[in-house]
């Protein structure tokens, strides 16, 4: 089988189980205590807990996965990946142990062919329920029934919360695999036996002393790697030689034109592009772009690792984008989203790894300037620090800094780098909670449990009777609100929309019968399918389980309606005008202005602004018709609906059309008809990142009074220029010449000297065999410098100068020496004063005989400098 109906055959069979087939989660979490989605069960942490109910009760997923807390380790071996995909099936406090066994058995024996006599089994050391179920249940042999530790079949949330006992199933490779000890048994750290597929037993509760307790409702939550499976299913002892990695070998074994199997290093290397361009292109597809911290941090680092490792096989010019054509063929009929942004991942990918040769260069610069370093103090060995800050900050592979410094028969303290790159690690794994659970507690969580989801009725009403829920205050529930308290109230219903998808939260009031006033400041949903309403309560009193009238700031949300839906024109714009790799990558929707964030690679023309503005504006003033509807994730892609990058939907979804040109999923609140928004301004463009750029606008009254504030701005500029208001580009052109012209002649007057000036200072040269000037002038620039050494020399042919002065601008000593051909033949060497001279100053510097300079820190040391040079120069 290969991957494409393993996939299959596992949800299928899971289905006919009773089993919800659902769609993987993005691998930008929920939980904001993990970085990346890592396992099936991250998007079920919730229902676990019980504070979610999803109406169903099975469920079965495979799970996109990231990990990145070991990426060194990775190519290293046949096991470890940075992307991989989990098949999962889960059960929320339905079937348990009997059938989670029966099944696994059911499934790897009767629908993947697995031999049962290689197949073992590993319980929690004190499950004997499960070693029953396994033997008499299930009918496997008890002497391949294995009993282990917690380490390795125990499974805990964390220090506290649910946990259980798991079972793993192993295959028995063959003893050929094997470490050929007598005591080699699942668990054993050699290839024999492979851990294939984990049962998790959810059934407990540890509080802070360790205590174990029964939870309410027992769950199951099983994780199969595709990838192990695969490599079992084709007989192959590496996951890398599965059908989807090893074809992805292939294309980098034709890229670079080296062969897998002709050597461990280029093995390593043809394994890493492989695995790694899966992770670089599924990250992408889910809205993850190349930065310098958090989720990007990781996405670059392994774009980075996988343009080092196909420059150590010999390949220099841009190959990922073809690794990302190969790897959407491959798996993009399973994961729709990464067809559906297969341009934009491409261009990306090309952009980041055309920056990377730029910081390949950048590296080797630091190298020479350690190295040269090195030389001069007569050491031998490279600071271990100094690699690793090559290989975390510039991205300079250690193995090429070891190689380059081996050329110059140096050597590098490889300790030190290890212990830095140990200490990344380590932080690494602080910073990645894996089975963080603390994100689901508090007073929200119970009120999700205890009363549901918010019935949000804001796409029809603006006004909502209701009942008060939940009263929160400084996250604890209460049971009434006094007059001055500030707090969030949960309703059963509502229609203020909560802040979401870039819109903000709405705004107004919430009343009672009996003459509470509660104003609403915000609307937030602080856990998915709950509203919180978080204000000040003007007026009486308030109290749980009340009856009241929730009526939003309608003004307020008109204008926010004709932002959003301005949000949507510019996006439809922006892509006929900039390229169809535009995605929208972020929104802020307010009343008074919106902010849209988009995917492009330069700026965009003034030309190229003024059309999109210009497009927007027609849609707008033809008077589309606007509708939103629900559908299926599934009919909606068929029905070519754009998901916004780097969004997360569920099973249904809403969509947005206006007229028959844009359709887009949205959840905000829009206008009805184009011509509602009025017009849009676009008031600012610019970059927010690599790849990343920003576009601000304003509507309907704003983009009016923007105008007119315009008007007046050009008006007064007219009158103080005292042309017409078309004049004024003219005006100010010739000004700005004018000024030029002026600046160039005050320049030239500052770095002059006065020929009195002059005739002052030829009266300090003094003769050594040619005529030498040893002098300090004043304050100028550089290029001043030079040009006094120039008229100078002029004045005594044949003769030297050796000058000193401030830089005006920076504050900084500058000093220059030169001479003519007469006076270096006569023994004057202005890089030998440079150098002299320089250490004076706090600086450096050089040049040849004839032409010398530097730079400094320290202004005081100029008198000691020019001292310095005139003992060279042998002057009194």
């Amino acid at each position: 089988m290969n991957s494409a109906e393993i996939r299959e055959s596992f949800l299928s069979y899971f289905e006919s189980k009773g089993g919800k087939r659902l769609p993987s989660s993005s691998l930008i979490p929920d939980d904001p205590s993990l970085l990346l989605t890592t396992a099936g069960m991250v998007q079920f942490k919730p229902v676990f807990l019980g504070v979610k109910d999803l109406g169903f009760t099975r469920a079965t997923t495979v799970q996109k996965c990231v990990r990145t807390t070991d990426i060194d380790i990775i190519g290293t071996t046949g096991r470890h990946h940075s992307f991989f995909e989990m098949l999962g099936n889960f059960s929320f406090g339905d079937y348990f142990k009997s059938e989670a066994c029966a099944w696994a058995q059911e499934y790897s024996v009767d629908v993947l062919g697995l031999d049962p006599d290689r197949i073992w089994y590993s319980i929690y050391e004190d499950d004997d329920e499960s070693e029953v179920i396994w033997r008499d249940e299930v009918g496997v042999p008890a002497d391949r029934i294995v009993r282990m530790g917690a380490k390795d079949n125990f499974w805990s949330a964390g220090p506290t919360g649910p946990c259980g006992p798991c079972s793993e199933l192993y295959y028995d490779q063959g003893p050929e695999l094997g470490c050929d000890s007598p005591d080699c048994a699942p668990g054993c750290d050699c290839d024999r036996y492979l851990e294939y597929w984990n049962l998790v037993f959810m059934q407990y509760n540890r509080d802070e002393d360790g205590v174990l307790t029964p939870l309410p409702k027992q769950n199951i939550d099983t994780g199969m790697g595709l990838e192990r499976i695969a490599a079992i299913l084709q007989g192959v002892e590496s996951n890398f030689e599965t059908d989807v990695l090893r074809t992805l070998m292939g294309k980098a074994e034709e890229l670079t034109g080296v062969s897998y199997g002709s050597g461990e290093k280029s093995d390593i290397s043809l394994r890493i592009v492989a695995d790694h361009a899966r992770a670089v292109t599924f990250m992408i597809a889910d809205g993850i772009l190349p930065s310098n911290e958090g989720r990007g941090y990781v996405l670059r680092r392994l774009l980075r690792r996988a343009v080092r490792h196909g420059r150590l096989l010999g390949r220099t010019e841009p190959f990922l984008p073809a690794m990302i054509d190969l790897v959407i063929e491959q798996m993009g009929d399973a994961y729709p989203e990464t067809v559906e942004h297969h341009d934009l991942i491409s261009r990306i990918v090309d952009a980041e790894e055309q920056r990377f040769g730029t910081t390949l260069r950048q590296g080797l610069v630091f190298l020479e300037e350690e190295v040269a370093t090195l030389l001069r103090e007569g050491k031998t060995e490279f600071d271990g620090v100094k690699a690793f800050t090559m290989h975390d900050t510039y991205g300079f592979p250690f193995e090429l800094t070891t190689e380059i410094l081996a050329e110059k028969n140096l050597t590098v303290d490889s300790a030190a780098f290890t212990r830095e790159m140990e200490a990344q690690r380590d932080r690494a794994r602080a910073a990645v909670k894996d089975e963080s659970w603390n994100t689901y507690g508090g007073a929200f969580s119970d009120t999700l449990s205890s009363d549901g989801e918010t019935e949000f009725v804001g796409y029809e009403s603006d006004v909502s009777d209701a009942t008060v829920v939940a009263i929160i205050r400084d996250g604890e529930q209460k049971v009434s609100l006094a007059e001055g308290e500030t707090a969030q109230i949960v309703l059963s219903r509502t229609p203020f929309y909560g802040e979401q998808g870039g819109q903000v939260g709405d705004t107004g009031t919430i009343a009672s019968s009996g003459g509470a006033v509660f104003r609403v400041d915000d609307a937030v949903i602080p856990l998915a399918g709950l509203v919180a309403h978080k204000g000040v309560l003007e007026a009486g009193s308030l109290s749980v389980g009340e009856s009241i009238t929730a009526s939003i700031d309608v003004l307020r949300r008109e204008r926010i309606r004709r932002n959003h839906t301005a949000t949507h024109l510019l996006h439809w714009a922006l892509r006929l005008v900039l390229g169809e790799h535009v995605k929208q990558s972020g929104s802020h929707v307010a009343p008074d202005r919106l902010r849209f964030d988009f995917t492009h690679f330069e700026a965009p023309t003034s030309e190229q602004l003024a059309k999109v503005e210009r497009m927007v504006n027609a849609k707008i003033m033809e008077r589309h018709p606007v509708r939103a509807y629900e559908t299926s994730l599934s009919s909606a892609r068929e029905g070519g609906v754009t998901a916004l990058f780097g969004e997360k939907y569920g099973e249904f979804v809403r969509v947005l059309e206006i007229g028959n040109f844009s359709k887009e999923l949205c959840g905000g609140t829009h206008v009805s008809r184009s011509t509602e928004i009025g017009f849009l301004k676009i008031t600012s463009e610019g970059s927010v990142g690599a790849n990343t750029r920003r576009m601000e606008a304003v509507t309907s009254f704003d983009a009016l009074e923007w105008v007119e504030r315009e008007e007046r701005e050009i008006d007064e500029t007219a009158a103080v220029l005292k042309v017409a208001r078309l004049d004024i580009s003219e005006r100010v052109s010739s000004l700005v010449a004018r000024v030029k012209e002026l600046e160039s002649a005050a320049q030239a007057t500052a770095d002059s000297l006065s020929e009195t000036s002059v005739i002052e200072i030829l009266e300090h040269v003094e003769d050594v065999g040619y005529p030498i000037l040893v002098a300090r002038v004043p304050d100028m620039k550089a290029t001043g410098l030079r040009t006094i050494s120039d008229n100078f020399r002029a004045r005594m042919k044949g003769g030297a100068v050796v000058l000193a002065a401030v830089d005006r601008e920076s504050g900084k000593p500058i000093l220059l020496a030169a001479g003519g051909d007469e006076a270096v033949a006569a023994g004057f060497n202005a890089g030998t004063l440079i150098k002299t001279m320089a250490p004076h100053i706090g600086g450096g510097g050089g040049g040849r005989p004839t032409m010398a300079q530097a730079g400094g820190s320290n202004p005081e040391g100029i008198d000691e400098a020019l001292k310095a040079a005139r003992s060279l120069l042998g002057l009194t």
